[in-house]
């Protein structure tokens, strides 16, 4: 038996969440009869669902069962727009049709490296974002996905929370640098363009 980074918990112990989750997809329903389940995606590409070894799940405290759950993933796989997947402890249907609904969360360091040219959503959020100038554009507060293209949600300089955000499309046309380790986007981008 290998160990893994992230070990679950001994059956029955309430495990301690990290501070690093993130949400990647929810529990759609069982999937065969020896406790697999479908999972429905945040992303398009599923490669933090396939890596991370470690699930970690979020379900509504109304069903009279633990609201947090911490699984070993056996096994998963891509199924279309899908992922199915095999988890410690969930031994049968009935075991996988108890996680229907429930979040997934997987700790960011378990998240595959992102080539030179990609980036997590997840880690430009909060970055600051400037003009060629350093003029300050504001803040990342999320992203779109336009279909034809990501487009970063900022929080203006100087902003309350009902004034208008500005949207920067997440291309090369427009995205001069990306600094990650200093929380840095440069844009080609005036602040009377919106």
């Amino acid at each position: 038996m290998k160990p893994t980074r992230n070990p679950a918990p001994a059956q029955g112990a309430e495990p301690d969440w990290p501070d690093d989750l993130i949400e990647v997809g929810y529990v759609l329903d069982a999937w065969g009869i020896r406790g697999w389940v479908r999972v429905a995606p945040d992303a398009a590409e599923p490669a933090a669902l396939l890596a991370a070894p470690v699930w970690w799940l979020q379900g509504p405290a109304s069903r009279g069962v633990p609201p947090r759950r911490c699984l070993q993933r056996r096994l998963a796989r891509r199924h279309g727009s899908s992922v199915v997947a095999l988890l410690d402890g969930v031994d049968d249907r009935n075991a996988a049709e108890q996680l229907k609904g429930w979040t997934i969360l997987v700790r960011r360091e378990d998240f595959p490296p992102s080539s030179g040219d990609e980036f997590y959503w997840v880690d430009l959020i909060g970055c600051e974002v400037v003009d060629r100038d350093g003029r300050e554009l504001g803040r990342v507060i999320g992203l779109l996905d336009s279909g034809a293209q990501s487009v970063l949600r900022l929080r203006r300089p100087q902003a309350d929370d009902d004034a208008p955000e500005r949207l920067i499309p997440f291309v090369d046309a427009y995205i001069a640098d990306v600094d990650l380790p200093g929380r840095r986007i440069v844009a080609d981008w005036q602040p009377d363009y919106d």
